[in-house]
């Protein structure tokens, strides 16, 4: 009796041993000491990078802001200040720069709808991997790796009012009321120069939206089908919200791009471009050809901040759709 209340007073005292196995460090291999610390000769690596952003854009940058303010000519080396001289003559006083504003504007939507919506279309159209798909996949997506001056060249041709594809074949067919002359028409010219830019592109931006669908989990299909949704309501409640980050991707590149069609524009409309062709990247390269480089920075620091708004507002517009 004693020595068994002598044996459970011993247990009781001694400390209970882990049973966890004790961890001896491998050969060869240090043990950690706290957080893993950066290389310092790992910032090394962005350095290029770094550089060349600052010399290209970061400084070019800097020095619009400070030309903006002055009368520079490109070639003198002395200038005067002029503050927001350029700015207020723009805004006031400068009706070419206003046309180019209201054709930029004009381009822009008609890309940004017509381009955003058939590219959406072909996509849920040839979201499906077989070959036919694959065969109008890559026929869709042959204009995108033409060059702008190509297709400008191409399509000039086309929109000939003489001997032009399309008005021969509208001769053909008897439909001589709907023969136009395309580019010479000044009301309708930035139009047409709007549709060759979405036959362009229309294809590479619905291989982004492919990209998009496929990723979308079947799982929420059937969830629709069970609940017997129907083919818009599984494209309102289901596909439209998990593609909005993908149309808001595509949007923002066809509005950079849209406002970029400077070689596109004088492919189709010459150099310099008559005023219905004239667009906000041709008006500042003309300016900048006259010598007035400090007039052009003001235009280009306008150009940026158009760009910029235009972006923000449809970013919330896709947000908007999003939970509608």
């Amino acid at each position: 009796m004693t020595t068994h209340m002598l044996s459970k007073r011993i247990s009781a005292d001694t400390p209970r041993a882990t049973h966890s196995p004790a961890r001896h460090p491998r050969p060869g291999v240090r043990p950690r000491r706290g957080a893993t610390r950066t290389h310092p000769a790992l910032w090394l690596f962005p350095l290029p990078a770094v550089a060349l952003y600052i010399v290209f854009f970061a400084l070019p940058t800097a020095q619009a802001f400070q030309y903006a303010v002055t009368d520079w000519d490109g070639l003198s080396a002395a200038f005067n200040s002029v503050g927001l001289g350029n700015f207020g003559t723009m805004a006031t006083n400068d009706d070419l720069f206003h046309n180019a504003t209201t054709n930029s504007l004009k381009f822009l939507l008609v890309v940004v709808v017509l381009q955003t919506g058939l590219s959406l279309l072909l996509a849920l159209l040839l979201q499906r991997n077989s070959r036919a798909t694959s065969a109008l996949r890559a026929l869709y997506f042959l204009p995108a790796i033409l060059s702008s001056v190509s297709v400008a060249f191409v399509w000039k041709f086309m929109y000939d009012p003489n001997f032009g594809l399309i008005n021969q074949a509208l001769d053909t067919v008897g439909l001589h009321g709907l023969q136009s002359a395309f580019l010479g028409n000044e009301s309708a010219a930035i139009y047409w120069v709007a549709l060759t830019q979405v036959w362009a592109h229309t294809g590479q931006l619905m291989v982004i939206y492919i990209a998009g669908l496929q990723q979308i989990p079947r799982e929420l299909y059937e969830s629709a089908d069970l609940d017997g949704a129907g083919r818009w309501q599984r494209f309102r409640f289901v596909t439209w919200p998990m593609i909005a980050p993908t149309t808001a991707i595509v949007i923002a590149y066809t509005t950079i791009q849209s406002f970029k069609a400077f070689d596109l524009i004088l492919g189709l409309g010459g150099n310099p471009p008559k005023g219905s062709l004239d667009i906000l990247s041709t008006r500042i390269y003309a300016t900048f050809t006259n010598s007035q480089f400090g007039y052009a920075a003001a235009e280009s620091i306008v150009f940026m901040l158009i760009i910029a708004l235009v972006s923000v507002l449809q970013r919330r517009a896709v947000k908007l759709t999003q939970r509608v």
